[in-house]
Parts: C-alpha cells; sequence; structure tokens
C-alpha cells in the first residue's frame, strides 16, 4: 500500500502536492486542515480514501467529520494519528497517554510544522515517529513538506520526502 500524509494545510493543497501525493493508495492528513469541509473536498477529489483527524484550528464541521485521534491496523503495522503530538522526548500529555494505550508501530502527528521522521525507543518495543511538516503555507516554516512512502509486510519502504519553498 502507498501512502501519502500531509498535515498542517489551513486551506490551502496546491497542484504541486496533488501531483505528488497522486500515486498513494489513501491520504492521512494529521489534522489542521483549515477552509471547512469544502476544503475537505478537495483532497478527496484525489479520488483516494482520505483518514484523518482533526487539529486545534480546525471548527466544529471538521471536528465533526474527523476524531481527536485515529488508530487502526495497515499492511501488519499498528498506526496511531493525532494532530498534537509533540516530539520524541517531549510528548503532549494527551499524546504520552495514547501511545501508551495504543502502543503503535508508527505514530503521525502535525501541529509543529517541523518536518522529522525518528525511531523512538520510549517504549519497550519502540515505534517509528513522523511528522509530514506543514503542506499549507500559515507559520514560520521555510519549506512545504509532506511524506510518501510504502506499506508492506509490516514496515515502511521508498520513503520521500516533498518540499516546496514558499
Amino acid at each position: 500500500m502507498y501512502v501519502g500524509v500531509i498535515s498542517d494545510t489551513h486551506g490551502v493543497f496546491s497542484k504541486e502536492f496533488a501531483d505528488f501525493l497522486s500515486p498513494a493508495d489513501v491520504i492521512w492528513h494529521a489534522g489542521d486542515w483549515g477552509g471547512g469541509l469544502g476544503f475537505v473536498q478537495q483532497v478527496r477529489e484525489l479520488g483516494k480514501p482520505v483518514v484523518g483527524v482533526y487539529g486545534n484550528c480546525d471548527g466544529l464541521d471538521i471536528r465533526q467529520e474527523f476524531p481527536e485521534y485515529q488508530f487502526f491496523r495497515e499492511e501488519g503495522l499498528s498506526v496511531l494519528i493525532t494532530h498534537i503530538g509533540g516530539s520524541p522526548g517531549h510528548y503532549y500529555p494527551r499524546a504520552q497517554q495514547l501511545l501508551k494505550a495504543c502502543r503503535p508501530d508508527l505514530f503521525v502527528c502535525g501541529h509543529s510544522h517541523i518536518l522529522k521522521i525518528q525511531w523512538d525507543e520510549c517504549m519497550a518495543k519502540g515505534f517509528l515517529y513522523m511528522n509530514p511538516g506543514a503542506a499549507g503555507l500559515q507559520g514560520w516554516q521555510v519549506m512545504r513538506t509532506a511524506l510518501r512512502f510504502k506499506l508492506q509486510d509490516g514496515r515502511v519502504d521508498a520513503l520521500e520526502v516533498f518540499n516546496l519553498p514558499r
């Protein structure tokens, strides 16, 4: 399965991101959609299933469409997605609760606008931490970013980073 991951779009989904994500089988969005349900429809127009969570900047319409977190199994991996996660060694309290309860193989979050991928051994079995950074224009990031990778046989393969200058 080919997965595209974005976060912190804040209502901006440019053609370059659509092109980068078009080969994906599914799009994961780690919150702060912006632009309401009309914007969600724009992402769905890629014709891919969309798995998402709401972010701290999202309104009631997005919060009614998407949960605070998603926990599921895909291609032999347990996946946890939430918006405000923190980073390895500095997880937010709610993220720590979810990590302890779910014990994922892959943890995806957004919020910081900072692209970061790191193995974290803070729990017995460890897990892969991914923050795709920010695909939108809001914030202080210099580059707009997204991720694309393959999930197969219980592992992440062929990880690609997309960078687009602001």
